[in-house]
């Protein structure tokens, strides 16, 4: 069982992050409290409001549908 999450977090991790780009195009990871940071030369993302807006249009989407 637990690996079944792990695999379904990882995919979940792979296709978003390679979504990410197009994301971006649309707002998100731009938002206000989404933080961006520079360390050695790497520029790093936290996407916390990305997070929970996505969230909750996922909710949004699973509660609508039967």
């Amino acid at each position: 069982m637990i690996l079944r999450w792990f695999v379904v977090i990882f995919l979940g991790v792979i296709v978003l992050s390679s979504l990410l780009p197009w994301l971006e195009k649309l707002g998100i990871g731009r938002l206000p409290g989404d933080f961006r940071f520079k360390l050695f030369g790497r520029i790093f993302s936290l996407p916390f409001a990305s997070t929970i807006l996505l969230s909750s249009i996922m909710l949004i989407i699973a509660r609508l549908l039967p």
